[in-house]
């Protein structure tokens, strides 16, 4: 089951981005997936899910917004290193 998230936005606000609507939207979708996965709330696999593409395609663009893949602090990068 799925559910609809209604976001009102200004109706030039597309045209402002130079998007059409559904780019805007898509693009829209993509954002709220990265901050969730980036603030560490959603899986990549959710996040993706929720952009509306696959996974991989998600992780790849990460890139565009600024967020990381893997975000591991000093301790955690060692840890996984030693551990490998």
């Amino acid at each position: 089951m799925t559910h609809q998230l209604h976001i009102d936005y200004p109706e030039q606000l597309p045209d402002v981005l130079q998007m059409s609507r559904q780019q805007f939207e898509q693009e829209a979708r993509m954002a709220m997936a990265v901050k969730l996965f980036e603030l560490k709330r959603l899986s990549s696999g959710l996040a993706a899910t929720l952009a509306g593409v696959d996974r991989v395609s998600f992780l790849l663009s990460l890139h565009r917004y600024g967020a990381p893949m893997i975000d591991l602090d000093e301790e955690e990068l060692r840890s996984d290193i030693r551990n490998a």
